[in-house]
């Protein structure tokens, strides 16, 4: 994956001196961020660093107690709901489903806010819904009730559900949560696939350093409700990064995959007399190779 700037048009998002708050606990202060259009941003962070609050506000789930969000120019509480609905759509957290609801009724409420009281369900609905289960790899469970599906299965669904809204931007809450390694993959190729093949903006809050290096072409790195660094992976991934944000103490390799930036955490348990420090390339001898030089 190149870090060279690459120039997309799309819609413009992005947030203004945004100060955001539970009650009284004030959570994200005087923020701003600009999400780069047509690419995949990560928003990485250690836990409460305010990584879903900001998602949440650029969703218009949370009201800014100071500042704004903005898309396209418009302040976000100024547009119709229905239209900001067609423009922007939001998987949250671990949703769930009404009990019995089956896929393809799922994925037909993505439909929603295309339709009116004039305006009812369309050849042009079916066409998206169709192409949804396509994209998704869902065809053949479209008639499964999405309580019987897998973890993998039933997220798959619900970003079905998001293809099928048709919103040129699209932010996800942790996608990957509850599922394990190869269906956390299988979700992350299918969001690379909806952004190379439809050119959507996506922005999603991920735990794991490594798949954000590997998914994503523009990393937020928060710490204590702002934001510590921007940029493409291998700017911000460094070991210095790392510590300074998850308080990590790390080597940052080369991925032999994707060639993206690698953290591989060191414990005080394998910290052991004579390795270099993190960050720090071992010394070659006849028997053991060098350590992977960190790129921080």
């Amino acid at each position: 994956m190149s870090s060279n700037p690459v120039h997309h048009t799309g819609p413009d998002l992005r947030a203004e001196g945004l100060r955001l708050a539970y009650d009284s606990r004030v959570v994200v202060d005087g923020l701003d961020v600009t999400i780069p259009p047509g690419r995949i941003t990560a928003i990485v962070g250690a836990n409460a660093c305010g990584k879903s609050t900001l998602l949440r506000a650029l969703a218009r789930l949370l009201s800014p107690r100071a500042g704004s969000v903005r898309l396209d120019g418009h302040a976000l509480h100024t547009i119709p709901t229905r239209e900001l609905a067609q423009r922007l759509g939001i998987l949250p957290q671990s949703p769930v489903a009404p009990e019995g609801l089956t896929v393809v009724d799922l994925v037909g409420r993505g439909r929603s806010p295309h339709q009116t009281w004039w305006r009812q369900w369309s050849k042009s609905d079916e066409r998206a819904v169709h192409d949804a289960l396509r994209a998704t790899a869902m065809t053949d469970l479209a008639d499964r009730p999405v309580d019987e599906l897998s973890g993998g299965q039933r997220q798959r669904a619900w970003i079905a559900m998001a293809v099928a809204q048709g919103t040129p931007v699209l932010l996800l809450d942790e996608p990957t949560t509850y599922l394990d390694l190869a269906h956390q993959i299988d979700v992350l190729d299918l969001v690379k696939d909806l952004n190379r093949h439809e050119k959507r903006t996506v922005v999603m809050v991920l735990h794991d350093l490594n798949q954000a290096c590997r998914y994503a072409d523009h990393v937020i790195a928060m710490k204590a409700g702002a934001i510590a660094a921007e940029g493409a992976p291998a700017e911000v991934i460094t070991a210095q990064t790392v510590e300074d944000v998850f308080g990590l103490r790390c080597l940052v390799a080369t991925d032999p995959v994707s060639g993206t930036p690698m953290v591989v955490p060191v414990s005080r348990h394998h910290d052991t007399p004579g390795r270099p420090a993190a960050g720090a390339p071992a010394a070659d001898t006849p028997d053991r190779p060098a350590a992977p030089a960190s790129l921080g």
